[in-house]
């Protein structure tokens, strides 16, 4: 994946290319007290705020017509507390870059989520996960976070001070103010095993427990329109080494999995009929393979073919039902679906706003290829999905409302009550804010 959105002639786009917004100016402070400023500066002059990224949320989460904050000035870490086992970097760090800093310090973190091209709070604002049978999203992992809120005060927010906006922050949608800095609980670099190969779908429904128990991180992809699905297990390991060789890792992970696959989806666009043949021919083409090597090079891979994209968390008991329904679902139509279904897992957190706030989850993300027509593939795995009570990726297409995670989220009332307290005249306001969280 591309690491930044575009931006020209004043035009904001998403790396999806299906969001757009024309702020009225931009700031890049370099400094917490810059960032105040420009808060405090945007309310003088009655605009709102927002910060953006990397652009990688597919809805419209980050786009404003008012001041657009831009985090390139606020990057590297602040400290490494190795006694408490911690690290403190400022918000627009790169994960990818967070990943390699950490590794030259013999530092990780316990899970991260299949990119790295995001950065540490938009990553951790919208909830982006891994998966993991024991270890959480990236936002369960912050220990404490540096806020700046609508007056342009800055809050230092742990579970020992201001412990009820600590809670809610670590995915705080960009509506409780700007993250500035994000402390992160570390762990000395450990070695992961990853073991990928196909396996059929009915299989894999019907072993999903005892893969799930079993693997510290299990995920797989099922290619709609196949039987074929391709399973991944990262467990820890002792080692020795034994990375990908070089050839290798550009055959699989550059030449088919974006050269290729690259072309085929054009072919597939241009010719709907065509994805069904396609869809096997790439189930068929990622073969199985055993590596071990550091965290950061198991968990991500590169993506480089733009898709759009709706992922659900759904209870994990109910995910072998729903993805039974959703094949379905695709059989029963006339939907060409030439991307595969991912399908991960996260236990239950204690963030107010997190998709596994309270419950052990399941995420399904459907793709569809950027350009290709996507609604009626979404609307139909929305109805599933939705069903099943699922919780949508706040930073990836859904049509839900503040009405319906009323009733999704325990503690909604407690998360827009704090948003009240800190932002009352709704500096951090857009239209997507005012959707999923309400006036």
């Amino acid at each position: 994946m591309g690491s930044t959105a575009s931006a020209k002639n004043g035009t904001w786009r998403n790396w999806g290319g299906n969001v757009s917004a024309r702020p009225a100016r931009e700031a890049a402070p370099a400094s917490v007290d810059e960032l105040a400023d420009a808060v405090r500066r945007a309310a003088e002059d009655g605009l709102r705020v927002k910060a953006v990224g990397a652009g990688h949320s597919f809805t419209s989460i980050a786009a404003t017509d008012g001041l657009l904050i831009r985090p390139d000035l606020l990057t590297g870490i602040r400290n490494i507390d190795r006694e408490n086992m911690t690290v403190t970097v400022e918000a627009g760090t790169p994960l990818k870059r967070l990943n390699v800093a950490l590794a030259r310090e013999g530092l990780s973190l316990a899970n991260m989520g299949d990119i790295m091209e995001q950065t540490v709070s938009g990553a951790t604002s919208t909830g982006t996960h891994g998966t993991g049978r024991d270890s959480a999203s990236i936002a369960a992992q912050i220990t404490a976070l540096e806020l700046v809120t609508a007056d342009g005060s800055v809050l230092t927010c742990s579970a020992g001070e201001n412990a009820e906006i600590f809670a809610a922050a670590r995915i705080g949608l960009g509506a409780l103010g700007v993250v500035s800095a994000l402390t992160f609980r570390v762990e000395p670099l450990f070695l992961l095993t990853a073991r990928e190969e196909p396996m059929p779908f009915g299989k894999v429904l019907a072993d999903f427990d005892e893969l799930w128990t079993e693997n510290e991180h299990f995920e797989f992809y099922w290619f709609p329109h196949t039987e074929r699905c391709h399973t991944k297990r990262n467990n820890r390991s002792a080692g020795p080494e034994q990375p990908v060789g070089r050839v290798g890792a550009w055959i699989e992970d550059e030449f088919l999995s974006n050269g290729v696959w690259q072309v085929a989806n054009l072919v597939g666009r241009a010719v709907p009929a065509t994805v069904p043949a396609i869809a096997k021919a790439a189930g068929h083409a990622w073969s199985a393979r055993t590596y071990t090597d550091i965290p950061y090079k198991v968990f991500t891979t590169p993506r480089r073919v733009r898709f759009v994209e709706m992922e659900y968390a759904v209870p994990r008991t109910a995910v072998t039902e729903v993805l039974r329904e959703l094949r379905t679902a695709i059989d029963r139509s006339d939907l060409r679906v030439s991307f595969p279904v991912e399908v991960r897992t996260a236990p239950a957190d204690d963030i107010t706003l997190s998709t596994a706030s309270d419950r052990d989850s399941a995420y399904v993300a459907v793709h569809m290829f950027k350009g290709t027509p996507y609604r009626a593939y979404f609307t139909a795995a929305e109805r599933i999905f939705t069903a099943h009570e699922g919780r949508p990726h706040w930073g990836k297409v859904h049509t839900r409302d503040a009405e319906y995670f009323a009733r999704l989220y325990p503690r909604f009332g407690e998360f827009t009550e704090l948003r009240d307290r800190l932002d009352p005249e709704r500096r951090f306001q857009n239209d997507y804010l005012r959707r999923v969280l309400g006036a």
